[in-house]
């Protein structure tokens, strides 16, 4: 692992804006109010020689208390485990009580310090830096980090406290399959994924929409590599109201499409949302695999189940190549088989498909089944070859394919899907009508054909004088 370096304050006070500053992205969801940041949030700082690992927080408010107290856990967790600690504070708002207290228990950490006094434009900055001299931290640095002023002092400023003995694999970059777990407020992602690492890395509450910026974790499970995503609850849209709410559900439809796999997780206590299926419509548009786990299945009974199934059964009918899992995030019954689909669905997304076994393939479904005439002709369809992975995606070749009507495509898909066991996958077929691949080629034996008949044409003509 590289040395990591935690930002740590109170809400609101720019922890988040430096984040991005120095990782040079927007992964951290920035808004002008406090409590944005609840998990901790990992990026890489690459501005100088030697790399290290930053990691964003939740603000400390001081209280112990609910969503504020389970914030607080993450971020001592971070303070645990960093080389250098970054206290970020507000240049216009001045020395607070609640920033003497957190100074205190960062000291009694023991870990080396440095003071940020961010947002100093517009206020006059050696009066805000002597006001925040009485902390008595030798490296008290200013900064305005929306202006991305301050940013290389603060680099330079904390390479020396961190050790350069390390590997310089910083363990953060998406590893093996990319897992996006998506669904409504309170479906229980950040409980899945917990269950999953064995470990609480993600804050789990009973309050809808505790996650907000969409978090990226690494786990290895038999012997395979995996980047779980948790992401935002999704709600419709006329409920959000908050500016953050709606970064958040766009940041979740930006985690679908990063992705190689999306879990839909449905709770299973509860009807099958319209907001539900719109997370799976967007998951199919971006041609990511799919599955659908069917959380808090534990504590139902066989009436309710037997409900429950036949509603998915009923209105998941548009993508029954989709697996479905049903499962207990809270208490692990179900994750083996959840991760055994994803492995199945990532498969059969990236398989290698060859020319010629489409073409067979698409040989025998003619053969079996051919399409409607259009105005006494058929379609043709000639040949077949790959046009990309994840999702399979089949070019297909012939005269009059604009008329092939929607039902025959379809036919084509479980066509495919059966011979090629695409479990799992979206698969997505353009036809290309009237294209010639030899066109513009030289053929040798068009002009061979073409000088035997000058030459019969000739004796012809020979004959008739």
């Amino acid at each position: 692992m590289l040395p990591v370096v935690a930002l740590v304050g109170r809400p609101n006070v720019g922890k988040s804006t430096i984040f991005n500053a120095l990782t040079r992205s927007r992964d951290a969801l920035v808004a002008d109010m406090p409590g944005v940041t609840r998990d901790r949030h990992y990026g890489v700082c690459r501005l100088a020689e030697r790399p290290f690992v930053v990691v964003d927080t939740g603000g400390l408010s001081g209280s112990d208390e609910g969503i504020e107290g389970l914030t607080a856990q993450q971020v001592r967790l971070a303070i645990e485990e960093a080389n250098l600690l970054v206290f970020v504070v507000d240049a216009r708002d001045g020395v607070l009580p609640l920033d003497a207290a957190i100074l205190g228990e960062l000291r009694r950490s023991g870990k080396p310090l440095v003071v940020v006094v961010n947002k100093v434009d517009g206020t006059d900055e050696q009066t805000s830096l002597g006001e925040f001299a009485s902390f008595g931290v030798a490296s008290t640095l200013p900064m305005s980090a929306a202006h991305n002023r301050g940013v290389d002092v603060l680099v330079a400023t904390a390479l020396p406290h961190l050790p350069d003995d390390r590997d310089d694999d910083p363990g953060l970059e998406d590893s093996g399959i990319r897992v996006a777990i998506v669904g409504r407020p309170n479906a229980g992602k950040s409980t899945l994924i917990n269950r999953l690492l064995g470990e609480d890395r993600l804050i789990v509450s009973d309050m809808a929409g505790t996650t907000r910026d969409p978090i990226r974790v690494s786990l290895e499970r038999d012997g395979k590599k995996y980047t779980l995503i948790d992401t935002a609850g999704v709600r419709r849209r006329a409920r959000v109201e908050e500016a953050v709410e709606k970064f958040s559900v766009i940041k979740t439809l930006q985690s679908i499409a990063a992705s190689q796999v999306t879990i839909v997780l449905v709770d299973a206590r509860e009807n099958l949302a319209d907001q539900d299926l719109t997370l799976i419509g967007h998951a199919i548009e971006e041609g990511r695999a799919l599955v659908i786990a069917v959380n808090k299945w534990d504590g139902m009974d066989s009436y309710a189940r037997e409900q429950c199934q036949r509603a998915l059964e009923r209105r998941l009918q548009f993508v029954d190549w989709s697996k479905q899992v049903f499962i207990s995030a809270l208490h692990g019954s179900g994750l083996k088989e959840l991760m055994k689909a994803v492995v199945r669905a990532h498969s059969a997304a990236t398989r290698v498909l060859t020319s010629s076994e489409l073409t067979r393939t698409l040989e025998k479904a003619y053969e079996a089944y051919q399409p409607p005439l259009v105005r006494g002709h058929a379609p043709k369809l000639r040949y077949a070859h790959p046009g990309g992975t994840n999702p399979p995606t089949i070019v297909i070749h012939g005269s009059r394919t604009k008329h092939i009507a929607p039902a025959y495509r379809r036919y084509l898909e479980g066509f495919f899907r059966k011979r090629f066991k695409l479990e799992g996958t979206p698969i997505r077929i353009d036809f290309r009508d009237g294209e010639n691949p030899f066109a513009g080629r030289k053929n040798p034996l068009s002009d061979a054909q073409a000088r035997r008949r000058q030459r019969i044409i000739r004796n012809a003509k020979r004959r008739e004088k």
